[in-house]
């Protein structure tokens, strides 16, 4: 399964609120539903997601676009149309609830879409996601769209006692038989040519202008057009070589050495081998094929990262020392909410980048004795700007390394945590342990925030902390009534 494809499908298809923070308790429940589903039908379900953004830069000017394009459609989402935006911590919902119902997952440590291809065809499994990419990938069980996976009308077969989902399975060899039975090999090159993520080619233009595409019965919008025109010119050729030839004909000569370079690393993107996730799935083995940028890594890091203990932002803090802070649905006219935790962040900062082992840096260090910087892209009012935030070094943190970190006591710990928050340490004698988190960041959040919060929304935090330990006793409450049961039958008995 592709996580990432299916935490968006479930989230934006269930009708959930957009506008105000997320429903995350309704869409943790839809999460249980979905699994269970699977399970029902004694479906074995392996979840891969994304990692960080690609370190070769390669989507980089993609990752701007889509961050503007996220503005624009969060500030309309708050003017009180339609949009998708999905809200901060929808991730975090889906990873918790994976480790609750023990379903197996792995955080790649870039994009995901190669290792799920690979992954799939080493095990001869079918690919459940919604990403038009494993049409190319040339898939031995085929693919599963998550829009015609039909898993809320889980139906028994006649026959049997067992349980299916109804579902739509693409078939790349069906769907290169309907263009003329083209050639499979052929399909990377329709994928690059058509523009993808990674390489939108302006001289395609001058192609598609001069070459006579005819759309056939497809009368939608432009670009399907174009696609079904281009696959009907492709399946007139024999193999991938002969139709790059004959594209860079009708190029102009300063452009024809560069386009083809482009096209064929491009297609390089789309051929499988032998996936590595396989021993993390079956024997725990920790991911082995880590990027050469990420050398500097100590391994403990690399072993969280891949069980996604820790998110993909840290990634990017390491290996590019850039970060995009994602838009949200708020009043634009004042600053960016991600403002809010700027300190929160330049401690971070300072715990991932000071504490590195300086003979071993990824790309974007600086010198030795210079203070790192994090290149942050965030809102501010309707466009995308962009600051150099310098990472900030707490007393209690200076002599710590990033290899040493994760053994750190925790006193220590919380004394970190309790400086970067700005709150006193007689706090931690004031309440339970596990409402000191909660408690300090509403601290934090009275004392940094921009407006500063009215009493009506301190009321209303209060609540919800309210209600989740009134849920919490609940629970507990239920526990602790089932022993007194059992105590007076016990002593009734006697």
């Amino acid at each position: 399964i592709d996580g990432n494809s299916l935490y968006y499908h479930l989230y934006f298809n269930s009708g959930f609120d957009i506008r105000h923070g997320g429903d995350y308790d309704l869409f943790a429940d839809l999460v249980r539903s979905f699994f269970k589903q699977l399970f029902l039908c004694h479906i074995n379900p392996y979840v891969v997601l994304d990692g960080g953004d690609d370190y070769t830069d390669k989507k980089f000017e993609t990752l701007k676009l889509r961050a503007k394009d996220k503005i624009r459609v969060a500030h309309c989402i708050a003017g009180g149309s339609n949009g998708s935006v999905l809200p901060l911590l929808t991730r975090d919902v889906f990873k918790t609830v994976l480790f609750q119902l023990k379903v197996p997952f792995v955080q790649c440590f870039a994009e995901a879409d190669w290792e799920v291809a690979s992954l799939a065809n080493q095990w001869n499994c079918p690919v459940l996601a919604n990403d038009s990419d494993f049409c190319v990938f040339d898939l031995k069980g085929g693919y599963y769209p998550l829009n015609d996976f039909n898993w809320r009308c889980t139906s028994k077969c006649k026959d049997s006692s067992e349980f299916y989902i109804p579902a739509l399975c693409f078939s790349i060899d069906k769907f290169c038989a309907h263009f003329s039975h083209m050639n499979k090999a052929l399909l990377p090159l329709f994928a690059v040519m058509s523009g993808n993520d990674y390489v939108t080619l302006p001289a395609m233009e001058n192609f598609f202008s001069q070459v006579i595409v005819r759309s056939g019965d497809v009368r939608n919008a432009k670009k399907n057009n174009r696609i079904h025109g281009l696959l009907t010119w492709l399946s007139k050729f024999e193999e991938p070589g002969e139709a790059i030839e004959k594209v860079l004909g009708y190029l102009v000569d300063g452009n024809k050495d560069r386009v083809q370079k482009c096209l064929c690393l491009a297609m390089e993107e789309y051929k499988l081998s032998e996936s590595h996730l396989a021993g993390f799935f079956t024997k725990g083995t920790p991911l082995s094929k880590v990027p050469v940028v990420m050398d500097m890594l100590p391994d403990w890091v690399v072993v969280a990262l891949g069980k996604g203990k820790l998110g993909p932002y840290v990634i990017n803090v390491l290996v590019l020392q850039r970060v995009f802070l994602v838009a949200q649905v708020e009043d634009t006219r004042l600053p960016s909410s991600h403002m809010c935790a700027l300190p929160i962040r330049q401690v971070m900062y300072g715990l991932l980048l000071n504490g590195r082992n300086p003979s071993k840096v990824g790309k974007g260090a600086q010198g030795k004795n210079t203070v790192p910087l994090v290149e942050e892209y965030y809102r501010h009012d309707l466009t995308l700007a962009k600051s150099q935030v310098k990472a900030v070094v707490t007393g209690s943190s200076e002599s710590l390394s990033l290899e040493a970190i994760a053994e750190v006591s925790l006193p220590v710990r919380l004394k970190i945590l309790l400086e970067t928050l700005g709150v006193k340490p007689c706090i931690v004698d004031a309440v339970s342990s596990h409402l000191i988190l909660p408690v300090a960041v509403t601290c934090y959040w009275l004392t940094h925030s921009a407006p500063k919060p009215n009493l009506m929304q301190l009321q209303a935090l209060l609540m919800g902390i309210v209600y989740g330990e009134l849920r919490r006793l609940e629970c507990d409450a239920g526990r602790f009534f089932q022993i007194i049961y059992y105590k007076l039958q016990t002593c009734w008995s006697t």
